[in-house]
C-alpha cells in the first residue's frame, strides 16, 4: 500500500538538499524516506520477526 505524502513534507526533503543536488540525489531521499516510512507501518501493524527468527532463516549465527 502506497505511503501517503504530505506536500510540506516533499517542500521540506527538496529544502534540505544543496543547492548542487541532482534528481539522483532527490530521487535517493525520496527512496530512503520511503523505505523508513514503511518500515515503521510494519512495527506499528505488528508486522516485524525477531532478530534470532530472521538469521535462523538464514542460516547466520546468533
Amino acid at each position: 500500500m502506497p505511503i501517503v505524502m504530505e506536500k510540506k513534507e516533499a517542500h521540506k526533503l527538496v529544502d534540505s538538499l544543496p543547492e548542487s543536488a541532482t534528481w539522483d540525489d532527490l530521487m535517493h531521499e525520496i527512496y530512503v524516506r520511503e523505505t523508513i516510512e514503511r518500515g515503521l507501518a510494519d512495527s506499528r501493524a505488528g508486522r516485524t520477526a525477531e532478530v534470532r527468527e530472521v538469521r535462523a532463516k538464514y542460516g547466520l549465527p546468533e
